[in-house]
Order: C-alpha cells, then structure tokens, then sequence
C-alpha cells in the first residue's frame, strides 16, 4: 500500500474515531496513534464476531453495515454505522458478557487490548481521556435508568388506576346483574300474584304481602341511591360543599329513617351525640354515611339488640361511633373492609343480603371530607364503625 494510501486510510480512522461518543473529546495525535494500532475486519452476514464467555479483549467501531448484541436469543441492541462496542474490554480481562453476530456484511475497526495498553504508556493522557468518556457514558445510564424509574412508576400508577376500574366496572354490574335485581324481581312476583289472585286471601295475608313489597322497595330505593351517588363520585361529578354542620341533627334525622327498619326487628336505635356538636363536613355525605352504617348494623343485630351513636372529641377532630352489639366481624375479614376488590357481604341476621357497596361508598365520602373511617370488632361481640370529622368549635 502506498504512503498516500495509508495516510488516507489513516485520515479515515481518525474520523471515525472522532465520530464516536467514546473518543468525541480526544486530540487528534492521540486518534492518530489510535488509528495507527486499529485493523480493519470483515465479518460476512450472519457470522459470530465473538461469543458470550470469550476470552478475547478489543474494542469494536463500525465502518458499515450492522450487527446484533444478544444472548441466548435476548436481544440487547442492534448496531450500525459508527457505533462502537467492547469498550470496557480495553481496562478489563474478564471474558465477553454476550455475543455479537453480523445481520448484514460489515466492515470493523479493531483495537485490541495489548495494543491500547501500549499507546496508554506512551501517551497517559489516552487512558485520561478514554475514563472521561466511559464516566460521562455511565452518567448518561444513570441520567436513563432514573428516566426508566420514573417511567416505570408512571406506568404500574396507570396500571393501579386501570385495575382499580376494572374492579369498579366489575363491582357495578355484579350489583346490577345480582343484587337489584333481586328485589325487583320479589316486587314485580308479589305484585303479580296480588293483582291475579287478590280475592283468595284475607286481609292479614295481604298486609304481610303488602309490607314485603314495601319491604324490597326500600331496599331497591336505597341500593340506587347508594348506586347514584357512587356513580357520580366516580365520574367526578359529585360536588363537595364543606361547612359547619351540627353533626346530631343528622344522626337524629337519620335514626328517624332508620326506625321502622330496626323496629321489625325490635332493635333499640338511639343516640348519645349532645346538640351543638359542630363539625366541618358535606352534609349529604355524611348523611349518607351515617345512613349506611345504621342500616349494616341493623342487618347484623339479632332481635332485642342494641345500637348506639356516640361522639367523642378527638382533638382536633369529633368520632362518630356507631355501636352495636350484634355478631361482629370475623378478624380476617377486617382488613377486607372498604376495599372494591375484596369487599366481603355476608348474610344478616334475619337472612338479611346486601353488597358492600355502602361501606366502600362510606370511606369514599369521609375522605372527601377530610376525615378517616375504621371499624373496631370481635366476631360474637359486636362492631363498632368509627369515623373521624374536622371539629368547628
């Protein structure tokens, strides 16, 4: 080969040498040296350049075509023109971590390692500056993986909120498949058998079908209620209008909707919370929730049981508690209240059925409002419901 020739195949190493990140803030009589110590290779489409476990020690640039980083069928990257890999076997003996194969003819420059050491003798500043680009690459993989984390969390709270509306999805038309239309289903039947057949029974039969269509009617009412109002906390369209609110007129309130309910059951409802116990609340909501939890412990109160409202100050917060002494809560069911996915709905006292949704929409409405809510039980024992509002003195 002529002087001029390899002057100009020279030239052309040192260029792509300095196109590279690794030796981008390198000198040009370093890349000289560099180029000088640098063969040139073929590898045919197709053929392994090295495999993982090697022992063999080169740094590789690409002149042209293009190759594939893998290991046992995982691909790690695919490499083309002026891209350089097994850098960081230049400083270190271990064997290859993985193996490089051709996808299409390529051309490579090869440094290898005991060549680089040489020039590193002669010229220090080579190592100097090769530890500057293998430190800025690091930095930019730690700048990547911190983007990847962020990613990463962006994407399991994406997957959090999608589950959490699959189990929303799946709760809402269990209820309408299931529990709705059950007491509908008793309504239209009792109705039926009314209308058809209302001379054949006396008057006392009749009351009692009367009282048993009034009965799944209340149910029917209350469980759309509590859908509508889920609903729309849902969708975001359920407003939140905190004031100060005395929180004993809507537990008297509530009791007096309640009474007929725990009277069939001779189930003494009564309250303890003094007038003027101020708190800063949505009024509906919390009425809805008080609403709820006397209807579940009327359900799971035997006949001549008890409930009690109570409040107590707790700092800067009142606790509404809602006492009674019905069969309690298994201990591991606990930990399952007030959660969508694993809500658990038992069988009352009186066969009593419900759906859970009342306590899931309970927790929703007493977060809204700033306050926290949990049950304290013993199975046996009875529950006692508790939840927390901001006071307003």
């Amino acid at each position: 080969m002529t002087t001029v020739k390899q002057n100009e195949n020279i030239k052309n190493r040192v260029s792509l040498l300095k196109n590279t990140v690794l030796f981008s803030g390198t000198n040009d009589s370093i890349l000289e040296a560099l180029a000088k110590k640098c063969n040139e290779i073929t590898i045919e489409q197709g053929d392994t350049l090295f495999r993982k476990g090697d022992n063999q020690h080169a740094l590789y640039v690409i002149i042209k075509g293009k190759v594939i980083i893998h290991n046992e069928g995982y691909e790690f990257a695919t490499l083309g023109k002026n891209k350089f890999f097994g850098e960081y076997s230049l400083i270190d003996s271990s064997v290859r971590s993985a193996s490089v194969t051709a996808l299409i003819k390529t051309n490579l420059l090869e440094l290898d390692q005991d060549d680089f050491n040489k020039i590193s003798e002669d010229k220090p500043e080579v190592m100097k500056a090769m530890l500057k680009s293998l430190i800025n690459r690091l930095r930019s993989y730690n700048e990547l993986q911190e983007e990847l984390s962020k990613n990463n969390l962006k994407i399991e709270k994406q997957r959090f909120e999608l589950q959490k509306a699959n189990d929303t999805k799946d709760k809402f038309f269990s209820i309408i498949a299931h529990d709705l239309r059950n007491p509908f289903s008793t309504i239209i039947n009792l109705s039926e058998l009314l209308t058809s057949n209302y001379e054949d029974f006396d008057d006392e039969r009749r009351k009692f079908f009367i009282s048993q269509i009034s009965e799944f009617s209340n149910k029917a009412f209350n469980l759309l209620e509590n859908l509508l109002q889920w609903s729309r906390s849902q969708t975001g369209r359920l407003k939140v209008s905190i004031k100060k609110t005395d929180i004993s007129e809507i537990i008297n309130d509530t009791i007096e909707l309640t009474e007929a309910t725990a009277l069939n059951k001779n189930i003494t409802l009564h309250s303890n919370v003094k007038p003027n116990t101020y708190v800063m609340t949505d009024e509906n909501m919390t009425s809805t929730v008080i609403r709820n939890l006397i209807t579940n412990a009327i359900k799971f109160t035997q006949e001549n049981g008890e409930i009690i409202v109570d409040a107590e100050n707790n700092n800067s917060f009142i606790n509404i508690k809602v006492i009674d002494n019905g069969i309690g809560i298994e201990e591991k069911n606990l930990s399952k209240l007030f959660k969508i996915a694993s809500n658990p709905t038992s069988v009352g006292t009186s066969n009593e059925t419900g759906t859970g949704l009342g306590l899931i929409l309970c927790k929703e409405f007493i977060n809204a409002c700033k306050g926290n809510i949990w049950v304290e039980s013993k199975y046996n024992e009875g529950a006692t419901f508790i939840f927390s509002l901001p006071r307003s003195d």
